[in-house]
């Protein structure tokens, strides 16, 4: 029988941060780092897209090894793990696209059933998706994955709607904005916080890629032109400037959020009775 009670060989503290606007930040300018940076690496440096893969594949695993390891929410470890699993996640639909020819409508579907599983299984396993659950490390393992299947998936979704329409990069940002937009008034309107966190989870993945892309490209095809390597500096150091303000703040980490409503709703309570 299932159960929802977390195993005591591996009792955590919760091993991501807390929704914040630091989080959705981060979020997107990773997506950003995992567009430019693999296309940096796969083409401007001349790797190619296998040596990348395998490069990139190497330092996830590291880098998730790492983040396994700990018991708590670390900053550094956490968004690491997110920058590399955003560069493997563009990297499968490339390698998917463009060294097998998979149309990206069969890449999208794919994915997007593959996602469908991931999640079943994961809620016949522990009977959430929370994320403010992930105190063991069966669960973390979940979570990972989910994040790996939702940046490949938002890479192929992004790619296939860019085919379909043919914007330049500045018009092409607009789509995932408005739809990440409806997805928060939704919210606001009673949509579950569970399935509202990962449709906008998928949808940042879209929204950075094409803001990188926009940067990237050349004044003459619609950007900025910042090129790839531009591009991967300017998010890569605003990622370490963030990540460095949450290490020394804590203003992220879930049980200290936590503890500050209590701590809140105690004051108010307080404040009550001495009326």
């Amino acid at each position: 029988m299932t159960t929802a009670t977390p195993s005591r060989a591996r009792v955590m503290l919760n091993k991501v941060p807390e929704v914040t606007i630091y989080f959705w930040v981060i979020k997107i300018l990773c997506t950003t780092v995992g567009e430019s940076f693999a296309d940096y690496v796969n083409e401007t440096l001349g790797f190619g897209l296998r040596n990348t893969t395998l490069l990139f594949g190497a330092g996830l695993a590291i880098a998730l090894a790492g983040q396994f390891w700990l018991r708590r929410y670390v900053p550094s470890a956490y968004w690491l793990s997110v920058v590399l699993i955003s560069v493997v996640g563009t990297l499968l639909t490339d390698n998917l696209t463009d060294a097998r020819g998979v149309p990206l409508w069969i890449s999208t579907t794919v994915f997007a059933v593959l996602l469908a599983v991931v999640f079943s299984l994961w809620y016949a396993r522990e009977r959430t998706l929370s994320i403010h659950t992930i105190v063991t490390t069966q669960r973390e393992a979940w979570y990972w994955l989910t994040v790996l299947v939702t940046f490949a998936l938002g890479t192929a979704a992004g790619d296939w709607t860019l085919e379909l329409t043919g914007w330049p990069p500045g018009r092409s940002v607009l789509l995932p904005a408005a739809l990440l937009l409806a997805v928060v008034v939704a919210w606001r309107l009673g949509m579950g916080p569970v399935l509202s966190f990962w449709l906008a989870y998928i949808l940042t993945r879209p929204l950075g890629a094409n803001i990188g892309d926009y940067l990237a490209s050349s004044r003459d095809e619609g950007g900025l032109g910042l090129g790839t390597l531009g591009t991967s500096v300017l998010f890569l150091g605003t990622i370490l400037a963030v990540v460095v303000y949450l290490t020394v703040t804590d203003a992220d980490r879930t049980e200290r959020v936590r503890v500050a409503d209590a701590e809140h709703d105690r004051d108010a309570i307080g404040s009550e009775e001495s009326r």
